[in-house]
């Protein structure tokens, strides 16, 4: 993509837009020639500061936009398509920005890899099997075609199966992770060796504990849930609290990945039934096993 030339700026005329007065709240800039829209929130942007913002978030990971404005510390989301709007972005911009969202929501929301013989996308629907068929490979090649999913080499040994194939080297690193992690202290409730990772008990994405508190809210999925006995806050709080013991003793290792079940968690979801169409107009053609 081809960072624009010229500064943005606002049609006066345009009726549909609510200009106002005040500093740009992402930049601080408060040259009064400036026309400044208001967004959702009531906050006050340009088309080139909230192009740069939301360019910055995706480079930085996130397919969600909020805004950054420090007063009252606002972080209220913006729906992509008032986003595309106020930014002004131009069709190589728009191609760019929907790309990149559907592409790290897909990796957020779905299962998907490519097929290391084709390289084409392919989603995995049976999260319990490893074995993955690619059915552009099994017409091209005129015979079933299947890799694993978790060496992503040509499937080898029976299958359904859910540890490893029987490629060398085929190893669940996530669960090495688990099997290996450090233990630690939960200083605010004085729970002792509780490892250090976890995988969330609702959708299986590996978190390391940071912060002081039991508690921890999960980055994909959003559930908050309590680090040392595994039941979800809403549980665990009901004869315990952010820091005391919990009822239950420290739970042991885990030595399996919990399985997400995405379509609860998308009904529930507003940024992810976002995400999927967007990755429905915008994603490659994917495959499904």
């Amino acid at each position: 993509m081809t960072d624009p030339v010229e500064e943005k700026r606002y049609d006066p005329n345009d009726s549909t837009l609510k200009f106002v007065k005040g500093k740009d709240e992402i930049t601080g800039d408060d040259e009064p020639d400036v026309l400044r829209v208001e967004m959702s929130c009531g906050h006050a942007v340009d088309p080139n500061s909230l192009t740069s913002w939301c360019r910055s978030l995706i480079d930085q990971g996130h397919f969600t936009f909020h805004c950054p404005a420090i007063k009252n510390k606002c972080n209220k989301e913006w729906s992509y398509v008032e986003v595309r709007r106020h930014a002004l972005l131009t069709d190589d911009e728009q191609q760019y920005f929907e790309e990149k969202v559907a592409t790290l929501a897909a990796a957020k929301y779905c299962e998907y890899k490519w097929c290391p013989e084709c390289k084409s996308c392919v989603e995995r629907k049976d999260l319990t099997n490893l074995s993955v068929r690619c059915r552009i490979c099994t017409v091209g090649k005129g015979k079933f075609y299947e890799f694993c999913w978790q060496c992503l080499k040509e499937w080898k040994g029976r299958a359904p199966r859910s540890d490893r194939c029987d490629n060398e080297g085929c190893t669940n690193i996530q669960l090495q992770t688990l099997k290996n992690c450090d233990t630690k202290v939960l200083s605010y409730s004085k729970i002792l060796n509780c490892p250090k990772i976890r995988a969330c008990p609702t959708c299986g994405l590996l978190l390391e504990h940071k912060a002081m508190c039991k508690y921890v809210i999960c980055a994909r999925c959003h559930v908050e849930f309590c680090f040392a006995c595994l039941q979800t806050k809403e549980i665990c709080s009901k004869n315990s609290n952010y820091a005391a013991l919990c009822a239950k003793p420290v739970a042991p290792r885990q030595t399996s990945i919990p399985v997400w079940n995405r379509t609860a968690n998308h009904t529930a979801n507003p940024a992810a039934n976002l995400a999927a169409n967007l990755a429905a107009s915008s994603q490659q053609l994917c495959t499904i096993m």
